[in-house]
């Protein structure tokens, strides 16, 4: 992912990326040819690193690609850290909130229970423990669903007119790409201020909100009539609490899906997304 890259570039940091296609690379970062899943084509790093972001995306949506993306990669990225005897600061996981369990329109946070029945939680809370037996300074931020430039995954269902059923409600947890770089960049901040950041964050914005709500107000705003003879996308319903994250005084810039669906429009319509006729 480069949605960090871009925001760390232009507040002074220097930046390196590891990607198999360097090309995709924000201009100003530099580039590292490698491969996470192979520990013999890690590329060349710096001599310093002072903080280091996991933020790989796997291939696919197999428990085979995941296992290699999460666990397999940054268990790579870990003893290569340790091989080259470099100290970084600190290292930051991007995780996910499939970690909980929970599908009944539970509060979680932090603190609650995961015990995911998903391939995809499963794995992701297998590289969380990874991440904290490797001996380093370390936090796992857990991302609900991200949604800005290139991920119109619920635009395109909208345009699709295709909604779900109001009752039982199925409750959505999102955050702008936007915030889920911002998050990043200000726990980074913490750190070189002397804070030291918790081991784990959920990163989702102020109002989990059912997912029928959130397809009819995105529907409203494209002018599209939804037919709600559908399921609702295939997600467990938890209202995820993001009061930690704001209790270190991070100020989120879209605080719920109404302000980021609204910038999202924007940027859609660049894209020559359309309702149909």
């Amino acid at each position: 992912m480069s949605w960090p890259d871009k925001l760390l570039l232009t507040n002074g940091f220097r930046v390196w990326g590891l990607r198999r296609t360097i090309d995709q690379l924000p201009e100003g970062v530099s580039a590292i040819p490698g491969d996470l899943s192979d520990p013999d084509r890690l590329g060349a790093w710096p001599e310093t690193i002072d903080y280091v972001l996991y933020t790989a995306a796997a291939d696919g949506h197999s428990p085979e690609l995941y296992q290699k993306a999460y666990v397999t990669g940054l268990m790579n990225v870990i003893n290569h850290l340790k091989k080259k005897n470099i100290q970084p600061r600190h290292l930051f996981f991007t995780s996910s909130t499939s970690v909980y369990h929970q599908c009944n329109g539970e509060w979680v946070d932090e603190g609650s229970d995961c015990h995911p029945q998903t391939f995809a939680g499963q794995t992701l809370l297998e590289a969380e423990k990874v991440l904290f037996a490797g001996n380093l300074p370390a936090t796992s931020v857990r991302f609900g669903g991200i949604y800005g430039p290139g991920r119109n995954r619920l635009i395109k269902r909208v345009l699709e007119q295709k909604g779900c059923a109001k009752e039982p409600a199925v409750y959505s947890n999102r955050i702008h790409r936007d915030d889920c770089a911002g998050i990043l960049k200000h726990l980074i901040q913490m750190s070189i201020s002397g804070q030291m950041p918790d081991p784990v964050y959920i990163g989702v914005d102020c109002q989990p909100a059912p997912m029928h709500d959130v397809l009819h107000w995105i529907a409203t705003q494209y002018g599209v009539e939804l037919n709600d003879d559908h399921p609702a996308p295939p997600r467990s319903s938890k209202r995820c609490s993001n009061h930690k994250i704001l209790d270190t005084g991070y100020q989120f810039k879209y605080p719920d899906y109404k302000a980021g669906y609204l910038k999202q429009k924007t940027m859609s319509e660049k894209c020559s997304f359309r309702p149909p006729r």
